[in-house]
This record gives structure tokens, C-alpha cells and sequence, in this order.
């Protein structure tokens, strides 16, 4: 059932933004054993607030169902890795950090980005509410707590005097149903001088780009700066800096504080942003209305380009298993008869089918066996990782692919 107001302000959601018919959980891979049997299906309509502007989604699963038991594990992307290595430093640079901090990263997955302070000597905790995932970082010596992150577990942390100096979030703002209670949350538990650093995916390059396979039923909401600052704002909390990153397809991260902190004062980034925004009309509803056309524009190209393949007798397989590739798939109806199988590095997700299109996962090395003709790289974002990795399709005179933001075969 449609969630009749809008998470952030409450005002009533009228607006479509995009609407990708009906589709699984993203996540919800299938056993073989699990072929045979009903799945269930959502509606994939992103509405936008008329009042706010936050891009949004019904939610039909609690975030318990969602997230309690999860598939996606950071670490198995170098390129992330290496992203994580690189901000550990330059924070620990930038804001002093030392033994005597307290670093804090909510939905902090397997433990891909603490791990680098624990080398440097700095006191992490990871919040990561799916236990098997925790449980790895737990392994890895990293002290993680299996829970939820929002008003009631960060009272718990303070009250235990446990305050942050650095507070993380790495998209995970997207995947909070209530957004009101998680960002009170981050005021409770940071320090009276912390500050607090997140990623997300930017709603900008989501509409400039045809990033429309970003959308999916564990992401409720999709940010611009000028609706983040609107709800950092009404808790008290101040957006002092804002850099653009090239991660999953164009990114931002956000730098805060308490409201009434005197650290630092606003840079111009964050105006620059924001005038950017404004320029895309982000900041009325008349910058949301045409791209639904957009997104069918880009159907059609991938469903051209499959067929013709099949036509002339080739073959064309996927690589990744990610959460946006099954939006992607289902979205356009794309089975094995278009495309005959993905392959992911995830031992987790080799030997699972994808959800709906119910496409078989395999091992890399599988493609080695087939020798398909082209490769449709579904992590479109890590298109230069994986042609690395892959390079050897060149061997058989095979060709990468990507559907975003236009089908495009890569030279």
C-alpha cells in the first residue's frame, strides 16, 4: 500500500518521479530449491514530495526482513577498498584523530572501511544490523554491535559514554525507512565537537545520468544537497562541506557538525553544490516531471541492442549481481532468453539465482568456459575495475557492454 506522506516533512506524496512497474526485492536472491515457488512482486514507484522534494519510495518490508540477513559484503570490490583506504587517511589527516578518538560507522558492513583506523590505533565501533555480516567484522577483531541505528540505540551508546569524534555513514541514508529518528540518532550520539561524514548516491547524477536502476525497494529515499540540508537542518544539525566523489556513479559526501559549533564555517563547495542543483531546477517539482521519458528511452536501447545480438546468433552474458542490476533486468524483462547467465565474485551469491529474472549466478571463471560474445557489466560503476580484471574476453574477440546511461559497447 502506497505510504500516503512523506517521510521527511509529511506532506501528502501526489507526484510520480518514476514509476518501474512492479519488481522483488532487489536482494532476494533464490536457491534452486526456491525456482518452483512464489515470488513476490512490489510496485517500484519513486514519487517525489512536492513540499521537500525528497525522492521516495513506499515501504512493503520492515527493514528488519530487508537487512537482518544480508548478501551484499563491501569488501569484495577492490576499487571500494581502495576507497575506504584513501578517505581513513585523509580524515585522520584533516581532523587530527589519534588513540584518544572515537570513531563510530553506522551500517558498517563487514568492517571494509574500520579496519584502516584499527591499523592506525584509532577506537572504532561498527552499528550493522545484519548479523551475519557483523559477525565477519567481528572475525576480523573489529567491535561491531548487531543493531539498528536511530534515536533509541544511539541513547544507549551515550548513556553507556560511548560519543562519537567521527560518525560514518556510507550509503546508508538511502536505506533508513524512518529518516526523521536515524538523523535525530546522529545528533544524540556525537560529540560536542564531532563531526559527522556521509555518503550517497547524488540525485543530480541519478537524473542527469539515467541512473534509474539505483532505484530499488531497500533505498526509501534519494538525496539531493538541498533536501539533505533541509533534514540535517531540522535536527539540529549544519552541513559545513560537500565533495563530489565518482562512486557509484556520482556521489556525495557531506561533512556536519552541531548546529551551534563553531569549528568550521560553511566552504564554498556547498554553495557551489547547491547553485548546481538549482541550475537542474532541483528546487521546484518542474525538475522531476520528464524523467520517467528518459528511463523508457533507455529500456528500449538495451532491449534493441540484446535482440539484435540474439538475431545474429551471439551470446551475451552479465557480470555483477548487484542490487541495481536486478532493478535494471526486471524492469526491462530481460530473462535468459536474452541473456544467459551473470557471473559475481560474491561466494555468497555463486550458485543463487537473480530475483524475478531468475538469471543463475556463476564464478568469474565460468565466462572462460563460454566464451560469450558480450559482457553486460550490471555494476556499471565499476566498469573500469571489472574490464581490468576481464580483459581476457578480448582474447575471443569478446566486447564489455554497459546499459547506463545509454547502452554503450565500450572501446
Amino acid at each position: 500500500m502506497l505510504a500516503a506522506s512523506c517521510r521527511f516533512c509529511g506532506d501528502e506524496l501526489k507526484q510520480t518521479f518514476c514509476d518501474l512497474g512492479m519488481s522483488p526485492m532487489a536482494n532476494s536472491f533464490l536457491t534452486a530449491e526456491q525456482l518452483n515457488q512464489g515470488e513476490t512482486f512490489y510496485p517500484l514507484h519513486a514519487y517525489v514530495c512536492s513540499q521537500c522534494h525528497l525522492v521516495q519510495l513506499a515501504e512493503f518490508e520492515s527493514r528488519e526482513d530487508i537487512f537482518e540477513d544480508y548478501l551484499y559484503f563491501s569488501s569484495f570490490s577492490q576499487s571500494w577498498l581502495d576507497h575506504a583506504r584513501e578517505y581513513v587517511s585523509g580524515a585522520i589527516e584533516r581532523f587530527d584523530f589519534n588513540e584518544n578518538s572515537q570513531v563510530i560507522e553506522i551500517a558498517s558492513n563487514d568492517g571494509y572501511l574500520l579496519q584502516y583506523f584499527v591499523e592506525a590505533g584509532i577506537p572504532v565501533l561498527g552499528i550493522e544490523p545484519a548479523a551475519n555480516i557483523a559477525a565477519v567484522a567481528v572475525d576480523k577483531g573489529i567491535p561491531t554491535r548487531s543493531k539498528f541505528f536511530g534515536v533509541d540505540t544511539a541513547q544507549q551508546l551515550k548513556d553507556e559514554g560511548i560519543e562519537a569524534d567521527l560518525l560514518i555513514g556510507n550509503n546508508v541514508l538511502a536505506h533508513v525507512p524512518d529518516l526523521n529518528d536515524f538523523v535525530a540518532g546522529m545528533r544524540i550520539v556525537l560529540a560536542r565537537n564531532g563531526y559527522i561524514t556521509m555518503e550517497f548516491p547524488h540525485l543530480l547524477q541519478l537524473i542527469e545520468c539515467n541512473q534509474f536502476d539505483t532505484i530499488y525497494h531497500e533505498h526509501f529515499s534519494y538525496f539531493s544537497l538541498l533536501t539533505a540540508s533541509s533534514v540535517f537542518r531540522m535536527h539540529g544539525l549544519r552541513i559545513f562541506d560537500v565533495e563530489e566523489l565518482p562512486t557509484h556513479g556520482g556521489s556525495l559526501r557531506i561533512y556536519a557538525c552541531h548546529e551551534n559549533s563553531s569549528t568550521h564555517t560553511v566552504t564554498s563547495a556547498v554553495g557551489r553544490v547547491l547553485d548546481e542543483e538549482r541550475a537542474l531546477s532541483l528546487d521546484t517539482i518542474d525538475g522531476y516531471l520528464s524523467y520517467s521519458t528518459r528511463v523508457e528511452q533507455v529500456k528500449h536501447g538495451l532491449l534493441e541492442f540484446l535482440i539484435e545480438t540474439r538475431r545474429r546468433g551471439l551470446t551475451a552474458v552479465g557480470y555483477g549481481a548487484p542490487a541495481k542490476g536486478n532493478t535494471l533486468l526486471n524492469y526491462c524483462g530481460i530473462r535468459n532468453d536474452l541473456l544467459d547467465y551473470t557471473v559475481d565474485r560474491s561466494p555468497y551469491k555463486q550458485g543463487r539465482y537473480l530475483p524475478g529474472t531468475h538469471l543463475q549466478i556463476h564464478d568469474p571463471d565460468f565466462i572462460r568456459e563460454t566464451k560469450p560474445d558480450y559482457v553486460l557489466i550490471l555494476p556499471w560503476n565499476l566498469a573500469d575495475e571489472i574490464k581490468q580484471e576481464m580483459a581476457y574476453i578480448r582474447d575471443w574477440g569478446g566486447q564489455f557492454v554497459v546499459p547506463i546511461p545509454t547502452t554503450t559497447v565500450l572501446p
